[in-house]
Formats: C-alpha cells, structure tokens, sequence
C-alpha cells in the first residue's frame, strides 16, 4: 500500500460568483486497489467486474484494504478541527432517558429504559402500574463492548418463560435462549442460526425458522436458501426439534410462523420476496389437521390480525391498494366470500390490530398518524385525538386487558407515552422524555412538490424559526424510497444538532415508498424505479429553487434502499450535491441477488437474470455508471464488517470504483467501514454517537459550516 499523506485546506475558496466556502483535501491519494481482469456476460453485453476480489470480504487481501481505506478516513475526519467539540454537543443531548411503552404479561408489566448513554435498553419489570421496578434483562451484560442486541421477546401462553433473540455485532443471524420468568434464570434451551424469526409460542414450546448451518467463514455473505420452521419443545436439545414446514421445490422463499391468542390456528406466512404473500393455516384444535392455503400469493400482501371464533381478520390490499379488513372462514376463503370489516377509505390503512375486545386501526394521511378505535364489526368509529402532526404507535394487547399504552412522536417531540382506557376511551399522558434542547426555537412544515412527470410529492422540511431564505442554507436532504416502507415524523438527536447549527434537514415522501398504498409503491418499483431518483432529484432542484440552499451547500444522505437512492442520484447528477452519504448501500444491482437474502429483494428490484430486468437495472446500478474525469460530490460512504443483509462488498467496490475516477482534483471520495456493526439494528449507543459524529463532521466540513 502507498504511504498516504492526507492535507486539510485551511482556507476558504471561493468559486465562480457563489463564493462557496469549501475545505477539502489538497491532494486526493487513496490505498492503491489492485483491478481484475474479470468481465461477466449478460446476454451479449460484456461487463467489467475489476473489483470482484473485493466481495470475498474474509480474505487476507480484503481485510487488509479496509484497514487502509480505514486509516486514510480516520486520517481525514481527525483533521476537523471541531470533530471533538460537535462528538460533545452530541453526547450532551443523547444524555436523556429513554423509554418504551409498557406492555402487560401475567402479573407483571414490562418497558424498556435506557438512562442516557447505556449501550443497550434495559428491560424492567413491576407488579401493578406503580409496583416496584425491578431488572429482568440487561442486554448489557451479554457483551463486554455492548455489541450484542436484543433481537425479539416473547413470553409463554401461561407467562412461564420467555424466549429472548439475541445478535451479535448487528448480525441478521440471532440465537435464541429461554428465561424462567419467577427465577430470571436461563434454561438449558439453546436455539442457533435463526434469522428474520422470532419464538411463536404453543403449549410447552415454540415455533421459530432457521437456515442449515452456513459454511464456515461464509456465515455473512453467501446466500440463505431452504428456510424451514420448527417446533421446539422445552427442555430438549435444538438436535430434536421437529420439522414442522419446508418446501425443497422452493428454495428461495422465506416461511413464519403465527398462533392466535386462543391456539386455536397456526399460521405459516410465506414470501418470495419484500412484496406479496401467501398465507397457510392448520386448526390446532382438531387432531392430525394439514395446513390449507388461506391466500394465495403473491400478487398481494396479506397480514392475520387475529380470529373471532373460527373466522379470521385480515389486512388485506387484494382490490384495496389503500387496504381493508376482511373477515375470512377459512373453510371457504374465496374472496367472494370475504366480510368488510374496515372498507377501503381514502387513506392508508396502515395496520390494525385489538385489544380487549377491540379493534385499533392507524391510518397514514401525507405521512403522518390518525388512530381510531371500532368495536370487533368495525362500528362505532372513534378518533384517539393526537397531540400534533405526528406517528403514534397503534394498541396491541390481549383480550382480556383493560388497558393499553401507545407512543408519540415528532421531528421535536422526542417521545410521549399515554395510557389508554378501553371501557371509557380516554387517554392520559403517563411519561413523557425531556431532552437538553428548546423545541420552540424550530419549525416544521410540509410542501408538495412536483417531480419530473408532474407527481406532486411530499416533503418535510425542519430548520431553525426566521430562517433566511438566501440560497446559503447548509441543507441535508434525507429520503428511502422503496420496499413499501413509509417515513413519517420521528426524533434524531443528531438532526437536532445539525438544525442547531443553521441546518435545514428535509425528508421527501418518494415513490416506492408506502405513504399512500400499493399504488404508490408500485409506481416507483421494478421498471419505474427510476421514479424514485427522479423524486429525489426534484426534491434537491425545489429547495435550490425555493432558495433554501444552493448545490454547493446541499448534501443528500440514506441508508440501505436509501444508500442505492443516494449512489444513483449521485452518478446521474453529481453537479446537484456537494456532499453524498450512502450509507449500508444496495449498490451493485447486477449482482445484489447472489448474496445473502439478497433474492428476496428481486420482487422489488428485478434481476439481471433476465433480459428485460438486466436492461433497466444496468442503466442505474450506481456501481456501473461512474464515469471517468467526473467531480463528484464530496463522497463518504458509510458500511460495516457484520452487515449480513445488504453485504460490505457492495460499498467496497462502489468505493474503490469512486476513487479510481474521481477527477483528481475533485472533491474527497472516502469510505468508513464500521467495525463489530451490521446493517444497523441493535448498534450500541457508543458507536451511534461515533457513527453521527464522523457523518456530521464531514458533512459541516464540506458545506463550510462552523462551529
């Protein structure tokens, strides 16, 4: 590797008639990153593949070029002369307890807490609403450096035990142990190589799904096949369980399974994919019963809410791409047969679900939570009052409870608890999270914009109150834009930090995403995927537009789906941004499908194993449209060693591709590759801070912010 000496300019540099402040390197010298002669044939069309040894990622070769590209942006993000002072502000106002909402199981109600700074929440336990708190599980205490996360937490039909999922270092891979609840002692049940599963429990055990054992030194990157379901009864070895589900003519499909609070039915759901679903049930309560097919996939999504008596409530958007709730005899499923519970209405219907004998429905309207309750008809229709423009959590609990808890939140509102009522529907604050910042001194409002062909697209837009509207504002712009998952309002404490410090932070509502259904889903996937940057793209061209900022003091951030969003709007417009940041990023659409579950996401995508798919894929894979002699935007892209679902190799070769056609005289192209952290869940406090202190810092560099 070359030595590498990396230099901070100390002086502003004004160019053309903007007199941008901009710091950058002097001399953009990277690891060297030796190329291959491999080149891949799709159908016809020879693509060079020079980075392929990159995707090995337990390789000697690999391994010690991550260390290199580690040092040289270590290197260069220590040269920020108020890295330190902005990694304080940080943990100042990260220093605040966390709660979650308390839940009821036998005598005992549950919640989480996090005092501040503690690497993972804890989970406490009390007698009563008011009993006395005690311990149950400190994830804490599960590893030395807090790296090891609570992945899934269910309790027992008669509330004996509890089946806690645990990953380590953000790992998609879990195992599962089992706590006798009065003792708080482990069993002797130990569960391995589950993934995307959590314990259903029935009678003295519990379903949970799993891979075959991956091959050693492969665990993180070769692709899941053959998922199976298996029931686990207490007190045996994993080596016994039984084989309750499998399906060899089909090995790329993911299997659940599900049981009603009465044991009455077991549900297996049963995907091919991020999109559509099929829905098996067995009646547990007649012997020797099979499993039929309930609905059928996967044209549609559908999700069991729960059964009233031998019928079973559904959420379905089969005809009712804004969904509804149907009320299903499994014995005659057609859909001609199917009950309105909840109709279609005229926003999304975004979950339902009961308790104590209730339905609770939450709607998104332009992204943000209305919640009502009905009675089991669907009648009797009553909206819980939210304190603002918001995303409340719906309630959940058992039929037999009489009361519930759900959370709101907001871009300021770091959190309230309230304490629903069921017999009167009242609602009372029980907890509410203060946090070292003055809420009054932003605002928040949301416009509608319009994209390339005229879709009028939402978008939220925070900054400080009497904000200049100059053209001169540093500006974060934050999207998604896929897999049917919608944003809506919630709290950052490193965005507050960022609007303290003149920032205006956006978030666009793109295509693809699930604020307004299925139509808005599918009209930004497969062949319309360019919709989604087409979103984004108008959304940055509107805030320059509106004179919130201009492209040298516009930045553009997102993870995962939102890290390809970021890595192909970066590569068709590098002229639109100054700063780019994707993060965990699906970036080689050529071959994301080889790795991992990576095949699950080709209901979404589409795959370059077929023609039609291959032609629209390579025209934004962003791995395959770095041009030569380009400035682009001052680049850090953001991944990490235990990153099992969307796998490092991605962000390797995209950097190293970066790096190689930079114009040498542009701006940085850095990688940061996380070490002990996966995708992003269960990441210890400790290395969030350290995550949004390197983001930020070079964020406040490259837009010339000042602390």
């Amino acid at each position: 590797m070359k030595k590498i000496t990396l230099i901070l300019a100390i002086s502003f540099v004004n160019i053309g008639n903007k007199l941008t402040a901009q710091n950058k390197m002097i001399n953009n010298i990277y690891p060297e990153t030796k190329k291959g002669n491999v080149v891949d044939d799709y159908f016809g069309t020879k693509i060079s593949d020079p980075y392929q040894w990159l995707e090995n990622d337990t390789a000697i070769d690999v391994i010690s070029w991550v260390d290199e590209q580690n040092k040289t942006t270590q290197n260069y993000l220590s040269q920020i002369p108020f890295k330190d002072k902005l990694k304080s502000r940080l943990t100042e106002i990260w220093n605040y307890p966390k709660y979650g909402s308390p839940f009821k199981d036998g005598d005992y109600y549950y919640f989480f807490k996090n005092d501040g700074l503690q690497n993972q929440s804890i989970l406490y336990r009390q007698k009563g609403i008011s009993g006395t708190t005690e311990i149950f599980l400190d994830p804490n205490k599960l590893s030395a450096d807090g790296t090891a996360s609570l992945a899934s937490l269910t309790f027992s039909k008669d509330h004996n035990f509890c089946a806690v999922g645990i990953a380590q270092s953000g790992s998609d891979w879990n195992e599962i142990f089992v706590m006798d609840v009065s003792t708080k002692q482990k069993t002797s049940d130990d569960i391995k190589w589950v993934k995307f599963s959590g314990a259903t429990w029935h009678k003295n055990g519990f379903y949970y799904s799993r891979y075959d054992e991956p091959t050693k030194g492969k665990e993180f990157s070769n692709a899941n096949e053959y998922m199976k379901i298996y029931y686990h009864e207490l007190g045996t070895s994993q080596q016994d369980d039984k084989l309750i589900y499998e399906d060899k003519a089909h090995p790329l499909r993911y299997f659940n399974a599900s049981v009603t609070e009465d044991e009455r039915y077991l549900f297996i759901n049963v995907s091919e994919g991020t999109s559509g679903s099929e829905i098996l049930v067995r009646d547990l309560t007649q012997p020797n019963s099979k499993f039929i097919t309930l609905f059928n996939g996967f044209d549609n999504n559908y999700n069991v809410v729960d059964n009233i008596g031998d019928r079973i409530l559904a959420l379905t958007d089969f005809s009712a791409p804004r969904y509804r709730l149907v009320l299903v005899d499994p014995l005659n499923s057609d859909a001609k047969n199917w009950k309105d519970i909840i109709p279609q209405g005229t926003d999304l219907l975004e979950g339902v679900s009961t308790c104590g004998g209730k339905l609770f429905a939450t709607y998104l309207k332009d992204a943000s939570t209305r919640l009502y309750s009905y009675d089991m008809n669907g009648q009797n229709k009553k909206e819980i009052i939210l304190p603002g423009i918001g995303t409340a959590s719906g309630i959940s609990g058992k039929k037999d409870d009489k009361e519930a808890f759900y959370t709101f939140t907001s871009f300021t509102n770091p959190g309230e608890i309230y304490r629903y009522e069921l017999s009167t529907g009242k609602s009372e604050l029980f907890r509410k999270t203060e946090v070292k910042f003055n809420a009054n001194d932003f605002e928040t409002k949301q416009v509608f914009y319009p994209s390339k062909d005229g879709t009028k697209v939402p978008m939220f837009i925070m900054h400080k109150k009497g904000l200049k509207l100059d053209g001169n504002n540093p500006t974060l712009l934050y999207a998604y834009g896929g897999f049917n998952i919608s944003l809506t309002p919630s709290f950052s404490v490193s965005r507050i930090m960022f609007l303290e410090n003149g920032g205006v932070y956006a978030i666009a509502n793109l295509r693809g995403g699930g604020e307004y259904g299925e139509d808005w889903h599918k009209a930004g996937m497969l062949e319309k995927k360019q919709n989604v940057f087409d979103d984004f793209i108008a959304a940055a061209e509107f805030l320059i537009k509106e004179k919130y900022t201009s492209s040298d003091k516009l930045a553009i951030h997102g993870g995962s789906n939102g890290g390809l969003l970021v890595g192909a709007c970066m590569t068709q417009r590098p002229e639109l941004f100054k700063v780019a940041l994707p993060a965990v990023g699906v970036l080689d659409m050529l071959k994301y499908h080889k790795y991992t579950i990576g095949w699950g996401w080709a209901v979404e995508y589409g795959s370059s194993d077929k023609k039609e798919q291959f032609d629209y894929l390579i025209k934004y894979s962003p791995l395959h449209n770095v041009k030569a002699a380009v400035n682009y935007p001052a680049t850090m892209i953001m991944t990490a060693d235990h990153d099992d679902r969307v796998v490092p190799a991605h962000s390797f070769k995209f950097a190293a591709e970066l790096q190689s056609k930079q114009l040498p005289t542009g701006n940085s192209v850095l990688i940061r590759i996380d070490k002990k952290a996966g995708h992003g869940a269960g990441k210890p406090t400790t290395k969030l801070i350290e995550d949004a202190t390197d983001m930020y810092s070079f964020i406040f560099w490259n837009l010339g912010i000042k602390l």
